[in-house]
């Protein structure tokens, strides 16, 4: 298998890319964000994604698409511009359809990071079989994208909010070591990094503040077969904070001061699973962008608004659901989730 965007579903501080543990303050919330309690933002931060952009074809017991607009920067994106201002870094090749250009531009999506190379853009085509819980990869073909080298220009390396899609962790230490004071880093990986470069996924994880893995990458990666052992191994190998996605079973959140799980939506059109996890991944970052908090009750939204985004991109090919909806959809979602997660403790006995 070869590396390619979110198919599988899916630092800062006193030194520019500092390490994330070197940031934790004495409250324990991430970043350097406002106080619990304090105002939304008056503006919504930035956000930088560093990622894929592809072309994918896919079939699934429900349909197939081919060369849609796909890549873990797309889906992020699209995702995450409902929130805040999202600037993208990724390449493309000269036969990028001009009209997936329009697509992210009329979405207030920030293309100066955007590279056409010479050459083809990254495709990728895959099956799922009718559980939908693992793409079967059929053809990749990286094209421009093997030779991909982010080109971090002032604006980007002063955004205050980094997403690194799942590409080489050398190149997320490199970009992680361009960026100027971020308030918040978020890493994703794959199995595929994770077999290869294990010792470089590690240290991404103790240089960002939050790392997202799905549940058989967090195992792999930690060593263990249970999920809690190994979002607890991640954190004594040196994360700050973990996010473990668990697809139809929601959502893990572990750091050493909280922990908490949020549930996954109650989908019932789901079409394709191909790029949930950037979806996961933009209404986590976007919300927190949005409303410039960091404490518990934020990070516990925010994972409710990643879980609402990851459930309306699985509801049809490509990010079409994501170019869909609307703050009014979200919104609703995001209330549902909270109802579902949330009642009056009374005493048990």
């Amino acid at each position: 298998m070869s590396p390619r965007g979110a198919r599988e579903g899916g630092a800062g501080g006193a030194r520019s890319g500092g390490r994330a543990a070197a940031r934790r303050r004495e409250d324990g919330r991430l970043g350097g964000a406002a106080r619990s309690g304090a105002r939304p933002a008056a503006a919504p931060a930035e956000i930088v994604v560093v990622g894929s952009v592809a072309l994918d074809s896919v079939r699934t017991p429900f349909g197939e698409s081919g060369d849609a607009l796909g890549g873990s920067a797309s889906y992020f994106s699209l995702s995450a511009c409902h929130f805040a201002p999202v600037r993208m870094v990724a390449v493309v090749g000269e036969d990028f359809p001009p009209e997936h250009r329009e697509t992210f531009r009329s979405r207030g999506v920030d293309l100066e990071g955007l590279e056409t190379a010479p050459g083809r853009t990254f495709r990728w085509r895959g099956e799922y079989a009718v559980e939908l819980g693992h793409a079967h990869t059929l053809e990749t073909q990286l094209n421009v994208f093997s030779d991909f080298h982010p080109r971090l220009d002032d604006r980007h390396r002063a955004c205050p909010f980094v997403f690194l899609a799942n590409i080489d962790p050398e190149l997320q230490l490199e970009v992680l070591g361009q960026m100027r004071r971020p308030r918040l880093t978020v890493s994703d990986t794959m199995n595929y990094w994770i077999a290869r470069k294990p010792d470089r996924v590690l240290e991404v994880l103790r240089r960002v503040d939050v790392a997202l893995l799905n549940e058989e990458e967090a195992k792999s990666l930690a060593g263990e077969t249970q999920l809690v052992r190994a979002a607890d191994r991640l954190l004594d190998q040196g994360a700050s904070a973990v996010i473990v996605k668990k697809g139809e079973h929601g959502a893990l959140y572990r750091s050493r001061e909280e922990r908490f799980i949020t549930p996954a939506y109650p989908v019932e059109a789901l079409t394709d699973p191909t790029g949930a996890g950037d979806s996961f991944a933009g209404g986590f970052i976007g919300w927190l962008a949005r409303c410039g908090r960091d404490d518990g009750h934020a990070l516990r939204q925010a994972l409710a608004c990643g879980t609402a985004m990851a459930s309306i991109a699985i509801e049809d090919f490509s990010p079409r659901r994501l170019l869909e909806t609307d703050r009014e959809e979200i919104a609703r979602r995001v209330g549902l989730l909270h109802h579902m997660a949330s009642f009056d403790l009374q005493p048990v006995f």
